[in-house]
């Protein structure tokens, strides 16, 4: 007893020491549980933080986009007292303008200054009656003598002490006869064609002439003028107010006192005709002004009750003929409009009225961005900076008005982005994306529409070959493949997610699309073939004897079906060729253009759908496998338990419990595919049309990005707009996520009572 005690008292006192030793493994495992937790939230809240960094970004890149334009009045100079206007051109800097006079052409300027004067050495005894700026760096007087006096106006730049000097330079041309009769030239128009000056004047009050100068320059340099003239008679109620001209001197345009615009046709310089006369008022008002935008395909018109139209000669479908056609109607000056000036850098053009109004518009989506003041004096005149970032405006009574413009992006509107939107060269309204051109005055078409079409057209695709596919091949993996396959096919599906996009995108442009292109229609009867041979197998082995078919384990039939799928495969080609050859006339490319009017292009959506398939099939079944594998086995021991088939219990208890993953599976490969930039980019042939057939192709608005957004300029309109694609692309993945987190709730809710 007394050995027991001692035994005891020595046991007695590491006690203590041993529950601390127990304590202190705990506390740290309380710390590092504390620590992970932390760590877990301030890295989902950093992922947060960092996606709503890059929302505002991007906002704050497409933000100026829906600025709207803004202008402010600048101090201007002054025409001596009792010098009459009559046209007008500034330089690019806004400080030097020129104005033409009565008495001439008089250098002023824009902020006031020493006025310079220039005597024209042809001007002689004639005056000025009229005078126009057809391009930035000329002004064409017309004078009493019946001839038109064409001045090239510019300024020289030079920096002295470090600042910017500005000096006009005048540099008269050779005149043009255009009234051989020596009448004063009142109504006219000039333009120089690739061959040399065009001159069209009223000589009548139903006539035109025009004369046409043909300049050759020699070896030697010596430069020769062959002129020659025709007279064309016009039928018409009123009288000639205005004419047009285009720069290639094949369509003519006159604008009548009877509110009328006669369209005549001189490509066939041997028998010019008049093609049709077009009511521009419907009030019958005179029409005051027309004038072509840049790149002379698009007419404008004013006329005295201030009404301003843009025009297009519009080919029917056939081609057989051209007709003017009304594009856009702006907002209307409170007074006849009297001058017109185009933008040379876009579709943005200017229009002066006789109360002293201006307003600034754009041809390509048919708003008018901005209405100016300039006083209450009539307008005589008014240029649109050659930058495009400004409008000067003489009035009669010799005061120059100078508006500073702020209109960045005057193409972009809701209705340019997503709407259809008539185009210059296009014979109805359309959603087009052209973001580039080969000239100059190209219009910039930028539609998003068609991209965002083609984006919801390659993931349609795409998903009709992955979502079969991958749930059924979950399901049977998880239900009824054996685990050691199981063990080995995962993993291997799961790696297929591992491949990179641009080698997928890679191989399926520049190997599967010629195969495809061979065997269209062997690939198009694939499903059926291979279906039906799946279907003759599984009947095959129903009629096996029961030991035969017992030597296969339970769970590795699926190993039968490989040499089935393949046998499949070879059958769907020789059929496809069969079917080719005796019911498609053995070239189904010339059927579905003669039968259906489709085209087939190598790198269309039946090959996108392939590969971009093969990319999102990993995603939709890994996550649904495992959706599927953690249904509690007890709601499957209980449904066979109660009689029902391995078959049945899948469907009807397994997928109902498994929704809410499987539909989480089904809106990440979803996701994928929307996002997917190279397949579609490599595979599709990147064209932005807006086609349903299986057979052509599309453009991506993530392909669109990555095509373009290296070559945009930075600040630039394109660059912008690339912007809202992305944003469109954020924004949807957003959605489609929120509301599948959402239904995904709502079927888990529904079917918690089975787990």
């Amino acid at each position: 007893m007394s050995a027991t005690i001692e035994s005891s008292a020595k046991d007695g006192p590491p006690a203590p020491a041993r529950a601390m030793g127990t304590s202190r493994p705990l506390g740290r495992r309380l710390l590092a549980d504390r620590f992970a937790a932390r760590f877990v939230t301030l890295s989902g809240l950093a992922i947060i933080a960092a996606i709503l960094a890059i929302l505002f970004v991007i906002v704050a890149v497409v933000w100026p986009l829906f600025v709207p334009p803004s202008a402010r009045t600048v101090p201007a100079g002054s025409l001596p007292a009792g010098a009459v206007p009559l046209a007008l051109s500034v330089d690019e800097y806004r400080e030097e303008a020129f104005v033409a006079t009565q008495a001439g052409l008089v250098g002023l300027p824009v902020a006031g200054g020493e006025l310079f004067t220039r005597e024209l050495p042809a001007l002689g005894d004639a005056t000025v009656v009229k005078a126009g700026a057809p391009e930035p760096e000329l002004i064409v007087l017309g004078l009493s003598d019946g001839r038109l006096y064409p001045v090239e106006v510019s300024t020289e730049v030079a920096y002295e002490d470090g600042k910017r000097r500005v000096t006009p330079v005048v540099r008269p041309g050779e005149p043009v006869t255009v009234n051989a009769d020596g009448m004063p030239v009142a109504v006219f128009k000039y333009v120089r064609g690739p061959d040399g000056p065009i001159a069209l004047a009223a000589t009548g009050p139903r006539e035109i002439t025009l004369v046409r100068v043909t300049e050759r320059t020699s070896l030697m340099g010596e430069t020769t003028r062959e002129t020659r003239s025709v007279v064309l008679p016009i039928e018409a109620r009123g009288e000639i107010r205005t004419l047009a001209l285009d720069v290639r001197g094949q369509d003519v345009f006159a604008g009548t006192s009877a509110g009328e615009i006669v369209r005549l046709d001189l490509r066939d310089e041997q028998s010019p005709k008049q093609e049709e006369t077009v009511p521009a008022s419907a009030a019958g008002r005179e029409v005051t002004v027309l004038g072509f935008l840049n790149g002379d395909r698009t007419l404008v018109s004013g006329d005295a009750d201030g009404r301003v139209a843009s025009w297009q000669v519009v080919s029917s479908e056939s081609g057989s003929s051209r007709r003017l056609t009304r594009m856009h109607d702006f907002r209307s000056h409170g007074a006849a409009v009297t001058a017109f000036s185009p933008s040379r850098r876009d579709k943005g053009f200017v229009t002066a009225d006789a109360a002293g109004s201006l307003a600034v518009h754009y041809a390509t989506t048919g708003k008018t961005l901005l209405a100016l003041s300039a006083g209450t004096a009539p307008l005589a005149a008014v240029v649109f900076a050659p930058k495009a970032d400004g409008v000067l405006a003489v009035a009669e009574d010799g005061r120059l008005h100078h508006f500073e413009l702020r209109n960045p992006h005057p193409e972009v509107t809701w209705r340019s982005l997503f709407g259809k939107v008539w185009y210059e060269g296009y014979g109805r309204p359309d959603y087009v994306w052209q973001s580039t051109g080969g000239t100059d005055d190209f219009e910039a078409k930028l539609s998003l529409t068609p991209l965002i079409y083609g984006t919801m057209k390659g993931t349609f695709y795409a998903l009709v070959l992955a979502i079969p596919l991958a749930l059924a091949a979950a399901l049977y993996t998880a239900q009824f493949m054996h685990p050691r396959l199981r063990s080995f096919v995962k993993p291997v599906v799961e790696v297929m997610a591992a491949l990179p996009s641009v080698v997928l995108g890679f191989i399926a442009g520049l190997w599967l699309a010629p195969v495809v292109e061979r065997f269209v229609p062997g690939v198009l009867v694939m499903p059926v073939v291979i279906a039906a041979f799946a279907a003759l197998g599984a009947v095959v082995w129903g009629r096996l004897p029961a030991r035969v078919r017992a030597r296969i384990p339970a769970g590795w039939e699926a190993l039968l079906l490989l040499p089935l799928v393949v046998a499949g495969g070879a059958a769907s080609l020789w059929v496809g060729a069969g079917f080719e050859r005796y019911l498609l006339g053995a070239d189904y490319r010339h059927f579905l253009l003669e039968a259906l009017g489709l085209t087939y292009d190598q790198r269309n959506s039946l090959v996108v759908g392939l590969a971009m398939g093969f990319a999102v099939i990993p995603i939709i079944f890994t996550v649904a496998e495992d959706s599927i594998s953690a249904v509690p086995p007890g709601l499957s021991a209980g449904s066979l338990a109660l009689g029902a088939t391995r078959w049945q219990t899948a469907l009807r208890t397994v997928l109902p419990t498994a929704s809410p993953g499987i539909f989480s599976a089904i809106m990440i490969g979803f996701g994928r595919a929307v996002g997917e930039t190279m397949i579609v980019l490599m595979a599709t042939g990147n064209t932005p049309v807006m086609d349903p057939s299986i057979f052509n192709g599309f453009r991506a608005l993530s392909a669109n990005i990555a095509v373009e957004l290296p070559e945009a300029p930075e600040g630039g309109t394109l660059f912008r707009v690339l912007f809202v694609a992305a944003l469109l692309l954020f924004v949807m993945t957003f959605v489609v996520n929120t509301v599948a987190e959402l239904v995904r709730l709502r079927l888990r809710k529904k079917y918690r009572t089975f787990e």
